[in-house]
């Protein structure tokens, strides 16, 4: 397959790449900053210079065109403010899904947050980001032009992956690490049945490819 990844330079996307790469996948990151070429060339992914805060729909369409799957990674990431939580966490991911309708790529998978929510009430940068990355979900949910999988990590970690998750359509509180989490997404993009299911994931019992099995077509 050809997979690209929006958000190419973040943690789960830099590991996603990587696994992706090394099961034979075509794979390209969009990022916004040049000097951040080289490590998606290790990983094994084709880096492709794109700020997706000033791009148009033509110009990641262009991009996306001849991809089987997308996967919005991207998120304006910690010390950001309120504003940048709207410019790419939320209109990143509807401008991504905009250009994969143009392009004519279905797949599109997007990683969210546990707790995403538009109608999510608080003043403070956390609570923007909830509010951020649920009205992107369901943007993208909107769609009937799209096969789309919405991804909702719990609290995500540093720690070497189990290959233990749990993954259901509520889970409860709990944390991951982020190679679970990319491991996770490669199965997704291996599992066409997981198309219009929104999943919270954690930590658990089930290995990664069994939990996916298990969720499919539900």
């Amino acid at each position: 397959m050809r997979i690209v990844i929006a958000g190419g330079h973040g943690q789960i996307a830099l590991r996603l790449e990587r696994l992706l790469a090394a099961r034979g996948d075509e794979v390209a990151g969009i990022i916004r900053k040049p000097e951040q070429a080289d490590d998606l060339r290790q990983a094994g992914a084709e880096p492709v210079v794109l700020d997706l805060e000033s791009a148009s729909v033509d110009a990641v369409a262009e991009v996306l065109r001849g991809a089987d799957a997308v996967v919005f990674a991207a998120g304006a990431g910690p010390g950001s403010d309120a504003a940048r939580k709207e410019t790419v966490d939320r209109a990143a991911a509807v401008l991504f899904a905009d250009a994969a309708e143009r392009a004519g790529v279905r797949r599109y998978v997007i990683v969210s947050s546990m707790g995403a929510d538009a109608a999510h009430r608080g003043d403070g940068v956390f609570d923007a980001y909830l509010r951020a990355k649920g009205a992107a979900d369901d943007a993208v949910r909107s769609r009937a032009t799209l096969d789309w999988t919405v991804l909702r990590p719990g609290s995500l970690t540093n720690d070497a992956g189990k290959g233990q998750v749990s993954l259901a359509a509520s889970t409860g509180h709990g944390a991951i690490p982020r190679d679970d989490v990319a491991a996770v997404l490669a199965e997704l993009l291996d599992t066409p049945a997981t198309a219009g299911l929104t999943l919270e994931l954690i930590s658990g019992s089930a290995p990664v490819t069994v939990a996916v099995k298990g969720v499919a077509g539900n």
